[in-house]
C-alpha cells in the first residue's frame, strides 16, 4: 500500500511538473533557436492575415495556424469574424516534425499575439494529442496591454517584439501559411 501511495505521489507530481512548465519565455525561445538546439521546432499559431498587418519574425520555422478567420461568418456578440480551429492543426504538425527528422516527442514551441488566445491553447491541444513536449511562449508576439494611463489597450511591453528580438514588419513567403500552396 505504501508502494501505491509513493507511486501516486510521483505520478502527481510529474504531472505537476508537465503542467508548470508549458510555458516558456521568448528570450529562452530565442536563445534555443539562435544555438540550434535539436529537435525544437518554433510554430507562429496566428492566422497569416494577422501576422500580415503585426509582424513576423524569421526566427520561427513555420507558420501553421491554431485558428483560422471565417470571413463568411460574423459573430455579432463579439463583433468580429468567426474564428475556427484548423482541422488539421496537428496533422500540419506531425509532417513539419517528420519533415524536419523530428519524433512526435521533440519540443514544440507555439507563440501567438499574447499568448493566451492561441499560444497556451494550441499547447494544450497538442499535449492532449500526442505531442508531450509542447510549449507556449508567454506574452506571445506582441505582449500583454498596457492596463493604465495614456497608453492603456496598446500591447507595448514584454513579448517578442518587446524584448529586442528580431522581427520585421515583412512576411516571409516560405515559412508562411499559405493556401494557394496547399
Amino acid at each position: 500500500m505504501k508502494r501505491l501511495l509513493i507511486a501516486a505521489a510521483l505520478s502527481l507530481a510529474s504531472l505537476s511538473a508537465q503542467a508548470a512548465d508549458i510555458a516558456i519565455s521568448a528570450e529562452e525561445t530565442y536563445a534555443k533557436i539562435r544555438n540550434a538546439e535539436p529537435d525544437v521546432l518554433f510554430v507562429d499559431v496566428r492566422d497569416p492575415v494577422e501576422i500580415m498587418f503585426v509582424g513576423f519574425t524569421d526566427a520561427v520555422h513555420v507558420n501553421i495556424p491554431f485558428l483560422l478567420v471565417d470571413r463568411s461568418q460574423w459573430n455579432t456578440e463579439r463583433s468580429v469574424f468567426r474564428l475556427y480551429q484548423n482541422p488539421d492543426f496537428a496533422a500540419q504538425i506531425k509532417a513539419e516534425l517528420d519533415k524536419r527528422g523530428m519524433g512526435t516527442d521533440a519540443e514544440i514551441i507555439t507563440m501567438c499575439r499574447s499568448g493566451s488566445e492561441r499560444g497556451e491553447p494550441s499547447a494544450s491541444f497538442l499535449r492532449a494529442n500526442g505531442f508531450p513536449n509542447a510549449r507556449y511562449v508567454v506574452n506571445g508576439f506582441q505582449g500583454a496591454a498596457i492596463k493604465d494611463g495614456p497608453q492603456a489597450g496598446f500591447r507595448l511591453m514584454n513579448g517578442w517584439q518587446n524584448s529586442g528580438l528580431p522581427w520585421s514588419p515583412k512576411m516571409n513567403a516560405g515559412k508562411v501559411y499559405r493556401i494557394d500552396q496547399r
